[in-house]
């Protein structure tokens, strides 16, 4: 055989070569779907105090696991333990008016009472002195005060009833159901919440990290000191849309971290999500704007799907102690037991790779 029909012999074997590795490709991209975009996610919660102040003592450290209700930083007490007890004595003054009230309304209706009783005995005495001056008994001058008398005496009780009103509109009801006693009560309970809210505690298990705090720091409403990374376990992958056809809860996949090479994960998809931020529109009141592209071949869109390991996995310690924002490679397992073979062996020999690269 001569060097020209060696080259071109090597030149038809390159070529099927190509042809094939392309049709593998291709195939194996719409009939087991993989994808390196994949990473491990964890819900990370930012701890804010509620109430501002000097922190007095930190107790976690950096990279710290913690359980839910654990302690992890105070802040100084002492303004929020008088703003307590100020409390305590504003709801302890109340009561004491409210007393005093209730002796100012007993003295009231005994003041009503003697108005009522003068009321009568001055209308007593002025219709005697009416029916005097009508035998001439007595002068028109003597008369004409009893109904004065009389009437301001009758004047007197109702003034005095309105005084009693008044009390008695200002004590409100009795017990615990006074409005000012109420609102002394939610007073105090604020200040003991506020009070509360100077330990501050992780709302759920996880790693303490970012911890940026040290004693004699301001601490301030709203603002992230450190955060909270959750030890339940989300791992994103972002496939071309293609690709879904037929994918739905419960899919089984495999899963090969960057950090674990060799090893390979079981899982199952568990939600496709509803969209991608490219198709969310705000109506902003202008006018559409078209993408423009002179590219052929336009970028194939994404979408995110999210995975959850399998119980058996999801005890193994190295996933515990897994990262956010580890990253990794996901095969989805097609149902064809000779496509989902070929997966396997695809998946593994990427994984594989990673002791590379």
């Amino acid at each position: 055989m001569t060097p020209d029909q060696q080259f071109a012999r090597l030149v038809k074997i390159a070529m099927l070569g190509f042809v094939a590795v392309f049709g593998y490709f291709m195939f194996a991209d719409t009939m087991m779907p993989l994808t390196p975009q994949a990473m491990a996610t964890r819900v990370v919660t930012k701890v804010t105090p509620q109430i501002s102040g000097k922190i007095q003592t930190i107790n976690v450290k950096n990279n710290q696991v913690v359980a839910k209700g654990d302690l992890l930083f105070q802040v100084d007490p002492a303004p929020f333990e008088l703003a307590v007890s100020h409390a305590k004595l504003a709801l302890e003054q109340v009561r004491q008016d409210n007393a005093e009230l209730d002796a100012a309304l007993l003295a009231a209706k005994a003041e009503v009472n003697a108005s009522a009783t003068t009321a009568q005995q001055k209308r007593r005495e002025a219709k005697r002195l009416d029916a005097l001056y009508a035998t001439h008994g007595v002068s028109q001058q003597l008369r004409d005060q009893a109904d004065s008398d009389a009437d301001a005496a009758e004047a007197n009780v109702l003034a005095a009833n309105a005084r009693l009103d008044k009390l008695k509109v200002s004590r409100g009801l009795y017990g615990e159901d006074n409005l000012r006693v109420r609102q002394a009560m939610n007073a105090l309970a604020q200040a003991e919440l506020n009070l509360s809210y100077t330990q501050i505690r992780a709302d759920q298990d996880g790693v303490v990290t970012n911890l940026q705090l040290e004693v004699g720091s301001f601490a301030a409403v709203g603002q992230p000191l450190l955060a909270l990374v959750s030890d339940k376990l989300d791992i994103i992958a972002d496939f071309r849309e293609k690709t879904l056809r037929g994918v739905n809860a419960a899919y089984p996949a495999l899963i090969a971290f960057d950090g674990e090479p060799g090893r390979l994960y079981h899982a199952q998809v568990s939600s496709v999500d509803a969209g991608v931020s490219a198709g969310q529109f705000d109506a902003n009141g202008r006018l559409a704007a078209p993408q423009e592209s002179d590219r052929w071949v336009r970028d194939a869109q994404r979408l995110r799907l999210h995975l959850v390991l399998d119980d058996s996995v999801s005890d193994n310690s190295a996933m515990n102690n897994l990262p956010a924002g580890a990253r990794a490679t996901v095969q989805l397992l097609p149902d064809n037991t000779l496509f989902s073979l070929l997966a396997k062996v695809q998946i593994k020999v990427i994984s594989l790779l990673h002791y590379i690269y």
